[in-house]
């Protein structure tokens, strides 16, 4: 598709969208990520590691055993050494997990760092408190997945380490306990979601679909009660109306940082048109099984239109999928706890999550003896 194609649809029309006022510290923390993202990338599409190693050290925040306020503890778990793959778990305190397991096990949130495929790991702290405010408001068990990052490693490395994740999980029959390899938490893992944020958004759509397409059948306990595709990334060679009417507006996202992401991660020398990132026409591959969706979208995002058609693929394709939308929201809003709305999502979450969390099947009652 030419970039012209489109720029009569969507939302080309509307007049250029004026920001809300933020708060200090978001707007300070904003600033910071995005000269930390620009420092990093290079115009080839690569990654300048040594300055990253950098950053990264400082932005990472170590797990604690201990529960915070609101009752979460965070251990790290490794699940395939050579390549690196290791999880984050989040997870109420001890005495708060096995009484709540009593009658219902906890579901189990697979979440999926953000960073443009290129960037970021579980450590990292935005990711750290939200899947922190995740395990707290869902009343769940977040295991916070570090997959392989391109350039180094493109498509499909991270769609493969995150499959093999829920694979791990599935073999081990629960989630790692931490302190001792063969114990894990009372966990309901046929209640499982995926959530995940903007890059991380694309993987839950993709390793949701593999999984339901080559595992689901063949897993012992696994299964995905839904997803979490939080203002998805997706894209395509056409630029859409929001892409064009919030560049040099919007934080975060701008056609130059998104188009390095996709050099980064797709095959050498494909075009955004690939099917990695082009899923939202009639031409996306679908399971039968593809699970329940709550895709987010802030009217702030330049990718908001993307995520748009993305909902309404599948809608068409027969899939339930909820649309929640935050008018004046931008990209990552949810990672900033001082935002009103980044507290709304959650809610928005939990009740997805609480609709379709089984419940428990009660036993038969035992026949008095004759």
């Amino acid at each position: 598709m030419e970039a012209s194609s489109n720029q009569g649809g969507d939302a080309a029309n509307a007049e250029r969208p004026t920001p809300p006022p933020l708060p200090l510290s978001v707007r300070v923390q904003l600033a910071g990520l995005t000269v930390a993202i620009d420092a990093v990338e290079r115009s080839d599409g690569t990654v300048n590691r040594c300055l990253y190693g950098v950053i990264d050290r400082v932005l990472s925040a170590r797990p604690n055993p201990r529960p915070d306020k609101s009752g979460v503890r965070s251990y790290d778990i490794t699940m395939d050494a050579s390549r690196n793959i290791w999880a984050r778990v989040f997870a109420p305190s001890a005495t708060t997990a096995t009484a709540t397991a009593a009658d219902r096990p906890l579901p189990v949130v697979v979440y999926y760092h953000g960073g443009g495929f290129a960037l970021f790991s579980p450590a990292i702290g935005p990711f750290n408190g939200v899947c922190r405010r995740l395990s707290a408001a869902l009343g769940a068990v977040v295991v916070s997945v570090n997959y392989r990052l391109a350039p180094e490693h493109r498509f499909p490395a991270a769609y493969d380490d995150g499959v093999d994740a829920l694979r791990f999980l599935d073999d081990r029959g629960g989630v790692p306990a931490g302190l001792d390899d063969k114990a894990v938490i009372p966990v309901d893992l046929a209640s499982c979601f995926l959530a995940g944020e903007s890059a991380s958004g694309n993987i839950v759509h993709h390793v949701a679909n593999r999984w339901a397409v080559r595992w689901q059948a063949s897993a012992k306990t696994f299964r995905l009660a839904g997803i979490f595709p939080v203002q998805p990334y997706f894209g395509g060679v056409e630029r859409t109306a929001s892409e064009l009417a919030l560049e040099g507006v919007a934080p975060v996202v701008n056609l130059k940082r998104s188009d390095f992401s996709w050099t980064a991660f797709l095959p050498v020398g494909a075009t955004r048109d690939h099917p990695a990132a082009h899923v939202t026409d009639e031409n996306a591959d679908l399971a039968e099984e593809f699970p329940p969706a709550m895709v987010v979208v802030g009217g702030l995002d330049p990718l908001m239109d993307w995520q748009r058609r993305y909902a309404d693929v599948l809608r068409r394709k027969g899939k339930e999928v909820e649309v929640a939308e935050y008018p004046g929201m931008f990209h990552g809003f949810y990672g900033f706890p001082e935002i009103p709305e980044a507290a709304t999502v959650l809610q928005d979450m939990k009740a997805f999550v609480d609709r379709r969390h089984r419940v428990p099947t009660a036993p038969k009652p035992k026949l008095a003896a004759a």
